[in-house]
Protein backbone atom coordinates (compact mmCIF):
# COMPACT_ATOMS: atom_id res chain seq x y z
CA UNK A 1 0.00 0.00 0.00
CA UNK A 2 1.31 3.61 -0.85
CA UNK A 3 1.81 6.54 1.05
CA UNK A 4 -1.51 8.14 -0.52
CA UNK A 5 -3.72 5.05 -0.02
CA UNK A 6 -2.23 4.61 3.69
CA UNK A 7 -3.57 8.54 4.10
CA UNK A 8 -7.02 8.00 2.42
CA UNK A 9 -7.98 4.85 4.90
CA UNK A 10 -6.83 6.85 7.95
CA UNK A 11 -8.79 9.52 6.73
CA UNK A 12 -11.81 7.39 5.96
CA UNK A 13 -11.27 5.64 9.61
CA UNK A 14 -11.13 9.28 11.28
CA UNK A 15 -14.31 10.00 9.40
CA UNK A 16 -16.38 6.74 10.05
CA UNK A 17 -14.92 7.00 14.23
CA UNK A 18 -16.41 10.78 14.03
CA UNK A 19 -19.84 9.33 12.69
CA UNK A 20 -20.56 6.79 14.88
CA UNK A 21 -19.43 8.63 18.19
CA UNK A 22 -21.76 11.68 17.22
CA UNK A 23 -25.04 10.03 17.16
CA UNK A 24 -26.91 7.90 19.26
CA UNK A 25 -29.09 6.56 16.02
CA UNK A 26 -27.09 3.34 14.77
CA UNK A 27 -28.60 3.58 11.01
CA UNK A 28 -27.80 6.82 10.81
CA UNK A 29 -24.43 5.98 12.02
CA UNK A 30 -24.13 3.48 9.11
CA UNK A 31 -25.60 5.14 6.42
CA UNK A 32 -22.46 7.63 7.12
CA UNK A 33 -20.04 5.19 7.16
CA UNK A 34 -21.64 3.46 3.72
CA UNK A 35 -21.13 7.25 2.48
CA UNK A 36 -17.72 7.40 3.33
CA UNK A 37 -16.89 4.00 2.16
CA UNK A 38 -18.21 5.09 -1.51
CA UNK A 39 -16.93 8.42 -1.37
CA UNK A 40 -13.44 7.60 -0.26
CA UNK A 41 -12.74 4.02 -1.56
CA UNK A 42 -14.86 3.21 -3.91
CA UNK A 43 -16.69 0.14 -2.04
CA UNK A 44 -20.32 0.57 -3.36
CA UNK A 45 -23.57 -1.34 -2.22
CA UNK A 46 -22.38 -0.90 1.28
CA UNK A 47 -24.12 -3.25 3.81
CA UNK A 48 -24.78 -3.82 7.21
CA UNK A 49 -26.84 -6.92 8.45
CA UNK A 50 -27.34 -7.88 11.71
CA UNK A 51 -28.92 -11.18 13.64
CA UNK A 52 -32.28 -10.49 14.71
CA UNK A 53 -32.26 -12.54 18.06
CA UNK A 54 -36.11 -12.64 17.73
CA UNK A 55 -36.06 -14.55 14.60
CA UNK A 56 -32.26 -15.34 14.18
CA UNK A 57 -32.01 -14.79 10.73
CA UNK A 58 -29.68 -12.36 9.17
CA UNK A 59 -31.74 -8.86 8.42
CA UNK A 60 -30.24 -5.93 6.09
CA UNK A 61 -30.16 -3.06 8.83
CA UNK A 62 -28.08 -0.18 6.50
CA UNK A 63 -28.19 -0.31 2.82
CA UNK A 64 -27.83 3.00 1.17
CA UNK A 65 -30.38 3.50 -2.10
CA UNK A 66 -31.96 -0.23 -1.09
CA UNK A 67 -35.65 0.23 -0.96
CA UNK A 68 -38.13 -0.89 1.68
CA UNK A 69 -38.94 -3.81 -0.46
CA UNK A 70 -35.72 -4.94 -1.44
CA UNK A 71 -34.77 -4.59 2.30
CA UNK A 72 -37.28 -7.27 3.17
CA UNK A 73 -36.21 -9.89 0.67
CA UNK A 74 -32.61 -9.32 1.79
CA UNK A 75 -33.18 -11.73 4.54
CA UNK A 76 -30.62 -14.57 5.05
CA UNK A 77 -30.34 -17.67 7.24
CA UNK A 78 -27.16 -18.18 8.64
CA UNK A 79 -25.13 -20.39 6.78
CA UNK A 80 -27.50 -19.54 3.72
CA UNK A 81 -25.63 -17.58 0.82
CA UNK A 82 -22.20 -15.79 0.78
CA UNK A 83 -23.06 -13.19 3.72
CA UNK A 84 -24.37 -16.35 5.91
CA UNK A 85 -21.55 -18.51 5.45
CA UNK A 86 -19.67 -15.54 6.68
CA UNK A 87 -21.21 -15.01 9.89
CA UNK A 88 -21.40 -18.98 10.17
CA UNK A 89 -17.61 -19.53 10.06
CA UNK A 90 -17.05 -15.63 11.62
CA UNK A 91 -14.43 -15.15 8.76
CA UNK A 92 -14.57 -13.20 5.67
CA UNK A 93 -15.22 -14.16 2.15
CA UNK A 94 -14.21 -12.70 -1.54
CA UNK A 95 -15.96 -13.14 -4.47
CA UNK A 96 -13.94 -11.65 -7.68
CA UNK A 97 -16.70 -11.96 -10.14
CA UNK A 98 -19.94 -12.13 -8.80
CA UNK A 99 -21.30 -13.30 -12.12
CA UNK A 100 -18.94 -16.56 -11.51
CA UNK A 101 -20.07 -17.37 -8.25
CA UNK A 102 -23.33 -19.78 -8.02
CA UNK A 103 -23.80 -18.92 -3.78
CA UNK A 104 -24.25 -14.98 -4.50
CA UNK A 105 -28.17 -15.33 -4.26
CA UNK A 106 -28.58 -11.62 -5.40
CA UNK A 107 -32.12 -10.95 -3.20
CA UNK A 108 -31.85 -7.74 -3.21
CA UNK A 109 -32.00 -7.80 -7.29
CA UNK A 110 -29.89 -4.88 -7.04
CA UNK A 111 -26.84 -6.40 -9.15
CA UNK A 112 -26.57 -7.87 -12.22
CA UNK A 113 -25.08 -11.24 -12.69
CA UNK A 114 -24.92 -11.72 -16.35
CA UNK A 115 -21.80 -13.09 -17.85
CA UNK A 116 -18.74 -11.01 -18.04
CA UNK A 117 -20.13 -8.99 -14.93
CA UNK A 118 -17.21 -6.60 -13.58
CA UNK A 119 -18.27 -6.71 -10.40
CA UNK A 120 -16.45 -7.88 -6.55
CA UNK A 121 -17.72 -8.78 -3.59
CA UNK A 122 -15.93 -8.52 -0.34
CA UNK A 123 -18.16 -9.24 3.34
CA UNK A 124 -16.45 -9.37 6.33
CA UNK A 125 -17.73 -10.28 9.93
CA UNK A 126 -18.86 -8.42 12.70
CA UNK A 127 -17.80 -9.41 15.57
CA UNK A 128 -18.14 -8.69 19.34
CA UNK A 129 -15.81 -10.32 21.21
CA UNK A 130 -15.73 -13.96 19.88
CA UNK A 131 -19.27 -13.32 18.92
CA UNK A 132 -20.65 -12.97 15.51
CA UNK A 133 -23.57 -10.52 15.53
CA UNK A 134 -23.81 -9.20 11.79
CA UNK A 135 -21.40 -8.79 8.50
CA UNK A 136 -20.72 -5.81 6.47
CA UNK A 137 -20.38 -6.04 2.74
CA UNK A 138 -19.27 -3.98 -0.23
CA UNK A 139 -18.76 -4.19 -3.30
CA UNK A 140 -16.04 -2.91 -5.62
CA UNK A 141 -15.22 -2.19 -9.46
CA UNK A 142 -13.57 -5.49 -10.94
CA UNK A 143 -9.97 -5.40 -12.09
CA UNK A 144 -8.18 -8.71 -12.93
CA UNK A 145 -5.75 -9.11 -10.75
CA UNK A 146 -7.21 -6.93 -7.83
CA UNK A 147 -5.14 -7.74 -4.76
CA UNK A 148 -8.00 -7.71 -1.78
CA UNK A 149 -5.41 -8.30 1.18
CA UNK A 150 -5.60 -4.54 1.90
CA UNK A 151 -9.32 -4.21 1.58
CA UNK A 152 -9.59 -7.42 3.94
CA UNK A 153 -7.75 -5.43 6.77
CA UNK A 154 -9.61 -1.81 6.28
CA UNK A 155 -12.99 -3.52 6.19
CA UNK A 156 -12.15 -5.23 9.26
CA UNK A 157 -10.91 -2.73 11.26
CA UNK A 158 -14.58 -0.80 10.46
CA UNK A 159 -16.30 -3.24 11.37
CA UNK A 160 -15.01 -3.63 14.95
CA UNK A 161 -15.54 0.13 15.18
CA UNK A 162 -19.01 -1.00 14.25
CA UNK A 163 -19.16 -3.39 16.05
CA UNK A 164 -18.30 -1.17 19.31
CA UNK A 165 -20.67 0.77 18.65
CA UNK A 166 -23.63 -1.50 18.49
CA UNK A 167 -22.25 -2.55 21.86
CA UNK A 168 -22.61 0.86 23.08
CA UNK A 169 -25.87 1.90 21.57
CA UNK A 170 -27.36 -1.27 22.55
CA UNK A 171 -26.09 -0.62 25.98
CA UNK A 172 -27.42 2.86 26.10
CA UNK A 173 -30.84 2.05 24.76
CA UNK A 174 -30.91 -1.21 27.19
CA UNK A 175 -30.40 1.66 30.58
CA UNK A 176 -32.75 3.90 28.99
CA UNK A 177 -35.53 1.17 28.49
CA UNK A 178 -34.49 0.03 31.73
CA UNK A 179 -35.02 3.54 33.62
CA UNK A 180 -38.43 4.18 31.82
CA UNK A 181 -39.35 0.61 32.98
CA UNK A 182 -38.26 1.32 36.39
CA UNK A 183 -40.21 5.00 35.84
CA UNK A 184 -43.44 3.39 35.37
CA UNK A 185 -42.97 0.88 37.80
CA UNK A 186 -42.49 3.51 40.42
CA UNK A 187 -45.10 5.60 38.94
CA UNK A 188 -47.40 2.55 38.86
CA UNK A 189 -46.47 1.56 42.73
CA UNK A 190 -47.35 5.71 43.48
CA UNK A 191 -50.97 5.42 42.03
CA UNK A 192 -51.44 2.43 44.06
CA UNK A 193 -50.01 3.64 47.01
CA UNK A 194 -52.17 6.73 47.20
CA UNK A 195 -55.28 5.09 45.84
CA UNK A 196 -58.29 6.39 47.86
CA UNK A 197 -58.27 2.69 49.66
CA UNK A 198 -55.13 2.98 50.62
CA UNK A 199 -55.53 6.15 52.49
CA UNK A 200 -56.21 5.05 56.33
CA UNK A 201 -59.39 5.69 57.94
CA UNK A 202 -62.67 4.29 58.75
CA UNK A 203 -64.39 7.95 60.37
CA UNK A 204 -67.22 8.89 59.06
CA UNK A 205 -65.79 12.46 58.57
CA UNK A 206 -63.03 10.90 56.30
CA UNK A 207 -65.85 9.21 54.20
CA UNK A 208 -67.29 12.44 53.39
CA UNK A 209 -63.44 13.58 52.12
CA UNK A 210 -63.20 10.52 50.24
CA UNK A 211 -66.35 10.79 48.30
CA UNK A 212 -65.49 14.88 47.27
CA UNK A 213 -62.07 13.19 46.24
CA UNK A 214 -63.61 10.74 43.73
CA UNK A 215 -65.48 13.22 41.85
CA UNK A 216 -63.12 15.89 41.13
CA UNK A 217 -60.26 13.45 40.59
CA UNK A 218 -60.55 13.27 36.98
CA UNK A 219 -61.68 17.23 36.17
CA UNK A 220 -59.92 19.62 35.73
CA UNK A 221 -60.96 22.18 38.67
CA UNK A 222 -58.74 23.53 40.78
CA UNK A 223 -59.21 22.28 44.24
CA UNK A 224 -58.23 24.08 47.28
CA UNK A 225 -57.62 21.60 50.27
CA UNK A 226 -58.53 23.24 53.97
CA UNK A 227 -57.77 21.91 57.41
CA UNK A 228 -55.54 22.46 60.20
CA UNK A 229 -51.69 21.63 60.36
CA UNK A 230 -50.58 18.16 59.99
CA UNK A 231 -53.98 16.70 58.96
CA UNK A 232 -52.82 15.27 55.07
CA UNK A 233 -53.50 17.80 52.63
CA UNK A 234 -50.44 17.30 50.73
CA UNK A 235 -51.26 13.37 51.30
CA UNK A 236 -55.10 13.96 49.56
CA UNK A 237 -53.61 16.24 46.56
CA UNK A 238 -51.05 12.83 45.46
CA UNK A 239 -54.14 10.72 46.44
CA UNK A 240 -56.19 13.71 43.70
CA UNK A 241 -53.10 13.89 40.91
CA UNK A 242 -52.51 9.36 40.69
CA UNK A 243 -56.23 8.93 40.45
CA UNK A 244 -56.77 11.51 37.95
CA UNK A 245 -55.88 11.09 34.08
CA UNK A 246 -52.75 13.41 34.57
CA UNK A 247 -51.44 10.30 36.77
CA UNK A 248 -48.42 9.92 34.35
CA UNK A 249 -47.10 13.23 34.03
CA UNK A 250 -45.14 15.09 37.03
CA UNK A 251 -46.55 16.25 40.25
CA UNK A 252 -44.86 18.61 41.48
CA UNK A 253 -45.01 20.41 45.27
CA UNK A 254 -44.22 24.46 45.90
CA UNK A 255 -44.47 25.08 49.96
CA UNK A 256 -45.23 29.27 49.53
CA UNK A 257 -44.13 29.86 52.69
CA UNK A 258 -40.65 28.47 52.85
CA UNK A 259 -39.19 31.14 50.24
CA UNK A 260 -39.13 35.00 50.12
CA UNK A 261 -41.24 36.47 47.89
CA UNK A 262 -38.22 37.07 45.01
CA UNK A 263 -37.08 33.47 45.18
CA UNK A 264 -40.81 32.36 45.17
CA UNK A 265 -41.62 34.16 41.89
CA UNK A 266 -38.43 32.70 40.27
CA UNK A 267 -39.28 29.48 41.25
CA UNK A 268 -42.94 28.78 40.43
CA UNK A 269 -42.04 31.26 36.70
CA UNK A 270 -38.48 30.27 36.05
CA UNK A 271 -36.12 33.37 34.88
CA UNK A 272 -34.55 33.90 31.88
CA UNK A 273 -30.31 34.18 31.90
CA UNK A 274 -29.93 37.73 33.92
CA UNK A 275 -32.75 38.12 35.43
CA UNK A 276 -31.29 38.96 39.01
CA UNK A 277 -28.15 38.69 40.50
CA UNK A 278 -26.90 34.91 40.21
CA UNK A 279 -29.06 34.11 37.23
CA UNK A 280 -26.05 32.63 35.22
CA UNK A 281 -28.35 30.65 33.02
CA UNK A 282 -32.16 30.03 32.53
CA UNK A 283 -34.13 28.06 34.45
CA UNK A 284 -37.39 26.81 33.91
CA UNK A 285 -39.89 27.01 36.62
CA UNK A 286 -42.57 24.80 38.82
CA UNK A 287 -45.23 25.65 36.33
CA UNK A 288 -43.02 24.57 33.38
CA UNK A 289 -41.92 20.74 35.34
CA UNK A 290 -45.70 20.10 36.45
CA UNK A 291 -46.48 20.59 32.66
CA UNK A 292 -49.24 17.74 32.06
CA UNK A 293 -49.55 17.03 35.26
CA UNK A 294 -50.09 18.97 38.89
CA UNK A 295 -48.89 21.94 40.87
CA UNK A 296 -49.56 21.51 44.60
CA UNK A 297 -49.23 24.89 46.24
CA UNK A 298 -48.98 24.12 49.98
CA UNK A 299 -49.75 27.37 52.72
CA UNK A 300 -51.14 28.89 49.81
CA UNK A 301 -52.38 31.72 52.50
CA UNK A 302 -48.65 33.14 52.91
CA UNK A 303 -48.55 34.07 49.61
CA UNK A 304 -47.17 37.91 49.36
CA UNK A 305 -49.42 40.24 47.43
CA UNK A 306 -47.52 40.70 44.23
CA UNK A 307 -46.95 36.71 43.80
CA UNK A 308 -50.88 36.74 44.20
CA UNK A 309 -51.29 38.73 41.35
CA UNK A 310 -49.09 37.17 39.08
CA UNK A 311 -50.78 33.53 40.21
CA UNK A 312 -54.17 35.04 39.40
CA UNK A 313 -53.04 35.60 35.85
CA UNK A 314 -52.12 32.23 34.98
CA UNK A 315 -55.06 30.53 37.32
CA UNK A 316 -57.15 33.10 34.92
CA UNK A 317 -55.55 32.99 31.16
CA UNK A 318 -53.14 29.91 31.50
CA UNK A 319 -50.33 31.42 30.88
CA UNK A 320 -47.18 33.53 32.71
CA UNK A 321 -43.57 35.27 31.68
CA UNK A 322 -40.46 34.11 33.26
CA UNK A 323 -38.92 36.46 35.27
CA UNK A 324 -36.59 38.56 33.26
CA UNK A 325 -38.46 37.71 30.32
CA UNK A 326 -40.91 38.79 27.37
CA UNK A 327 -41.77 35.56 25.98
CA UNK A 328 -45.40 34.21 26.94
CA UNK A 329 -45.64 30.43 28.13
CA UNK A 330 -49.04 28.51 27.88
CA UNK A 331 -49.37 25.74 30.65
CA UNK A 332 -51.61 22.78 30.77
CA UNK A 333 -51.43 21.76 34.65
CA UNK A 334 -53.95 21.47 37.30
CA UNK A 335 -53.45 23.48 40.40
CA UNK A 336 -54.33 22.18 43.86
CA UNK A 337 -53.98 24.37 46.49
CA UNK A 338 -53.81 23.91 50.33
CA UNK A 339 -53.93 26.18 53.57
CA UNK A 340 -54.46 26.05 56.99
CA UNK A 341 -55.19 29.55 57.32
CA UNK A 342 -58.68 31.57 57.08
CA UNK A 343 -58.63 32.76 54.06
CA UNK A 344 -62.38 34.56 54.24
CA UNK A 345 -60.65 36.69 57.18
CA UNK A 346 -57.75 37.15 55.41
CA UNK A 347 -59.63 38.88 52.38
CA UNK A 348 -61.73 40.90 54.83
CA UNK A 349 -58.87 42.14 56.02
CA UNK A 350 -56.97 42.88 52.54
CA UNK A 351 -54.01 40.11 53.34
CA UNK A 352 -55.41 38.11 50.46
CA UNK A 353 -56.85 38.73 47.37
CA UNK A 354 -60.83 38.50 46.67
CA UNK A 355 -60.68 37.74 43.25
CA UNK A 356 -57.51 34.70 43.67
CA UNK A 357 -59.57 33.47 46.36
CA UNK A 358 -62.46 32.69 44.42
CA UNK A 359 -60.54 31.49 41.87
CA UNK A 360 -58.69 28.98 43.87
CA UNK A 361 -61.99 28.09 45.60
CA UNK A 362 -63.72 26.66 42.77
CA UNK A 363 -64.06 23.31 44.83
CA UNK A 364 -62.92 23.36 48.34
CA UNK A 365 -62.27 20.21 50.40
CA UNK A 366 -61.90 20.49 54.06
CA UNK A 367 -60.04 18.01 56.32
CA UNK A 368 -61.35 17.37 59.95
CA UNK A 369 -58.79 17.22 62.69
CA UNK A 370 -58.05 13.76 64.41
CA UNK A 371 -60.02 14.73 67.83
CA UNK A 372 -62.89 14.71 65.54
CA UNK A 373 -61.91 11.14 64.19
CA UNK A 374 -61.34 9.29 67.20
CA UNK A 375 -61.86 6.03 65.95
CA UNK A 376 -58.79 6.95 63.93
CA UNK A 377 -56.08 7.24 65.80
CA UNK A 378 -55.51 3.67 66.52
CA UNK A 379 -55.74 2.52 62.99
CA UNK A 380 -53.33 4.90 62.39
CA UNK A 381 -50.98 4.39 65.51
CA UNK A 382 -50.88 0.59 63.89
CA UNK A 383 -50.13 1.61 60.82
CA UNK A 384 -46.63 3.88 61.78
CA UNK A 385 -46.35 1.33 64.45
CA UNK A 386 -45.43 -1.15 61.35
CA UNK A 387 -43.98 0.77 59.02
CA UNK A 388 -41.35 2.19 61.77
CA UNK A 389 -40.50 -1.01 63.41
CA UNK A 390 -39.78 -2.73 59.30
CA UNK A 391 -37.48 0.36 58.58
CA UNK A 392 -35.91 -0.13 62.28
CA UNK A 393 -35.86 -3.92 62.14
CA UNK A 394 -37.45 -3.85 64.91
CA UNK A 395 -40.07 -6.68 65.74
CA UNK A 396 -42.62 -4.29 67.95
CA UNK A 397 -45.92 -6.40 67.76
CA UNK A 398 -48.81 -4.66 69.77
CA UNK A 399 -49.48 -1.34 71.59
CA UNK A 400 -50.55 -1.72 75.27
CA UNK A 401 -53.73 -0.99 76.71
CA UNK A 402 -52.61 1.82 78.49
CA UNK A 403 -50.85 3.47 75.57
CA UNK A 404 -53.99 3.23 73.63
CA UNK A 405 -55.74 5.14 76.19
CA UNK A 406 -53.29 7.70 76.37
CA UNK A 407 -53.80 7.98 72.77
CA UNK A 408 -57.06 7.99 72.56
CA UNK A 409 -57.51 10.56 75.53
CA UNK A 410 -54.68 13.12 73.90
CA UNK A 411 -56.32 16.04 71.62
CA UNK A 412 -53.52 15.95 68.95
CA UNK A 413 -53.09 19.54 68.06
CA UNK A 414 -50.42 18.69 65.54
CA UNK A 415 -52.90 15.88 63.97
CA UNK A 416 -51.73 13.44 62.04
CA UNK A 417 -48.29 14.28 61.97
CA UNK A 418 -47.89 14.31 65.40
CA UNK A 419 -49.08 11.39 65.25
CA UNK A 420 -46.68 9.55 63.34
CA UNK A 421 -43.75 11.56 65.60
CA UNK A 422 -44.99 9.73 68.33
CA UNK A 423 -45.19 6.60 67.09
CA UNK A 424 -41.49 6.82 65.37
CA UNK A 425 -40.48 7.86 68.64
CA UNK A 426 -41.83 5.30 70.66
CA UNK A 427 -40.63 2.73 68.50
CA UNK A 428 -36.79 4.12 68.54
CA UNK A 429 -36.85 4.18 72.52
CA UNK A 430 -38.71 0.38 72.82
CA UNK A 431 -36.91 -2.51 73.48
CA UNK A 432 -39.73 -4.67 73.69
CA UNK A 433 -42.05 -6.10 71.56
CA UNK A 434 -45.27 -3.75 73.04
CA UNK A 435 -45.62 -0.13 72.72
CA UNK A 436 -46.18 0.72 76.61
CA UNK A 437 -47.31 4.24 77.91
CA UNK A 438 -43.75 4.89 79.51
CA UNK A 439 -43.07 4.81 75.63
CA UNK A 440 -45.43 7.67 74.75
CA UNK A 441 -44.30 11.48 75.57
CA UNK A 442 -44.63 12.75 78.17
CA UNK A 443 -47.18 15.59 76.93
CA UNK A 444 -49.17 12.63 76.01
CA UNK A 445 -49.44 11.46 79.87
CA UNK A 446 -52.12 13.94 80.31
CA UNK A 447 -55.33 14.49 78.04
CA UNK A 448 -55.01 18.35 78.44
CA UNK A 449 -52.16 20.36 78.13
CA UNK A 450 -50.67 21.91 81.75
CA UNK A 451 -49.71 25.17 82.51
CA UNK A 452 -46.28 23.68 82.90
CA UNK A 453 -46.01 23.06 79.17
CA UNK A 454 -47.22 19.27 79.74
CA UNK A 455 -44.31 18.42 81.69
CA UNK A 456 -45.43 15.23 84.13
CA UNK A 457 -44.49 14.86 87.39
CA UNK A 458 -42.00 12.46 88.94
CA UNK A 459 -44.91 10.73 90.90
CA UNK A 460 -47.72 10.51 88.16
CA UNK A 461 -44.67 8.57 85.66
CA UNK A 462 -44.32 6.15 88.34
CA UNK A 463 -47.78 5.59 88.94
CA UNK A 464 -48.47 5.21 85.04
CA UNK A 465 -45.40 2.75 84.95
CA UNK A 466 -46.91 0.91 87.90
CA UNK A 467 -50.47 0.75 86.61
CA UNK A 468 -49.02 -0.60 82.59
CA UNK A 469 -47.05 -3.10 84.83
CA UNK A 470 -49.98 -4.24 86.76
CA UNK A 471 -52.57 -4.57 83.75
CA UNK A 472 -50.14 -6.44 81.52
CA UNK A 473 -49.42 -8.98 84.24
CA UNK A 474 -52.91 -9.63 84.96
CA UNK A 475 -54.00 -10.11 80.94
CA UNK A 476 -50.98 -12.70 81.14
CA UNK A 477 -52.40 -14.11 84.29
CA UNK A 478 -55.78 -14.19 83.06
CA UNK A 479 -56.90 -11.82 85.87
CA UNK A 480 -55.76 -14.30 88.33
CA UNK A 481 -53.54 -11.95 91.09
CA UNK A 482 -51.93 -14.78 92.69
CA UNK A 483 -49.94 -15.50 89.26
CA UNK A 484 -49.82 -11.65 88.37
CA UNK A 485 -47.94 -11.61 92.01
CA UNK A 486 -46.00 -14.26 91.02
CA UNK A 487 -44.53 -12.78 87.57
CA UNK A 488 -44.19 -9.35 88.77
CA UNK A 489 -42.00 -10.80 91.72
CA UNK A 490 -43.75 -9.06 94.58
CA UNK A 491 -46.84 -10.38 96.95
CA UNK A 492 -50.30 -11.16 96.76
CA UNK A 493 -51.19 -7.99 98.57
CA UNK A 494 -49.10 -5.64 97.64
CA UNK A 495 -50.74 -6.58 93.95
CA UNK A 496 -54.16 -6.38 95.51
CA UNK A 497 -53.19 -2.48 97.23
CA UNK A 498 -52.43 -1.34 93.75
CA UNK A 499 -55.46 -3.06 92.27
CA UNK A 500 -57.74 -0.81 94.14
CA UNK A 501 -55.38 1.99 94.56
CA UNK A 502 -56.14 2.68 90.22
CA UNK A 503 -59.56 0.85 90.22
CA UNK A 504 -58.38 -1.66 87.91
CA UNK A 505 -61.55 -4.27 87.31
CA UNK A 506 -59.64 -7.68 86.89
CA UNK A 507 -62.92 -9.39 85.65
CA UNK A 508 -61.69 -7.54 82.19
CA UNK A 509 -59.30 -9.88 81.80
CA UNK A 510 -60.69 -12.96 82.67
CA UNK A 511 -61.14 -14.73 79.16
CA UNK A 512 -64.40 -16.64 78.83
CA UNK A 513 -64.40 -20.25 79.40
CA UNK A 514 -65.54 -22.44 76.64
CA UNK A 515 -69.14 -24.76 77.26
Amino acid sequence: MNQRDQLTDITCLYEITRALASTMDLRQGLEEIMAVLAEKKGMKNGTVTIINPVSGQLEIEVAPGLSREARDRGKYKIGEGITGRVVAAGTPIVVPRISEEPLFLNRTGTRAKARGGDTSFICVPIKRDNETIGALSVDRDYRKNLNFDDDLRFLTVVSSLIAQSVTRIQAINEEHRRLAQENTMLRRELSGKYQFDNIISGSSRMQEVFEMMSRVAEANATVLLRGESGTGKTLIAKAIHYNSGRREAPFVTVNCSALPETLLEAELFGHEKGAFTGASSARPGRFEQAEGGTLFLDEIGELSQAVQIKLLNVVQDREYQRLGGTRTIRCNVRLIAATNKNLEEAVKNGAFREDLYYRLNVFPIFLPPLRERKTDIILLAEHFLEKYSRENNKDIRRISTPAIDLLMQYHWPGNVRELENCMERAVLICDDDTIKSYHLPPSLQVSEPSGNGGSLSFARAVENFERELLIEALKASNGNQTRAAAALKTSLRVVNYKVNKYGIDCRQFRKAQPR
